[in-house]
């Protein structure tokens, strides 16, 4: 049962026919995959240890800086548009209140 399942997946996915024939090979033998390329870079291991950030590759190092004034800029832009909205919803309530106490005056 477990050869049929293999089979069918090898004959769906070409992906995972290359993973199965590079889990199979030796360590440390090249294996080309069917469109004769060259296999591609393992990815680092990964650790359970604390690494320093000065200790890892390139791609992996985030710069905090530009995150931390994107951040507090989204948080200012959002501040800003709620102190806005709520004087323009307080300048209708006032216009709204002096509306109805002219209307009082004239009944009156």
């Amino acid at each position: 049962m477990r050869a049929l399942v293999v089979l069918v997946l090898l004959s769906i996915s070409p992906a995972f026919a290359a993973a199965c024939r590079a889990a199979s090979a030796p360590a440390g033998s090249a294996v080309a995959s069917a469109s004769g390329q060259q296999p591609e870079a393992q990815p680092p291991k990964q650790t359970d240890e604390f690494v320093p950030i000065s200790q890892l590759p390139p791609q992996d190092q985030l710069p905090a800086a530009p995150l931390l004034v994107i951040a507090y800029a989204f948080v200012w832009l959002v501040l800003f548009a709620y102190v806005v909205s709520v004087s323009r919803r307080l300048a209708k309530v006032q216009h709204e209140v002096q509306r109805l106490e002219s209307d009082i005056a004239k009944r009156t």
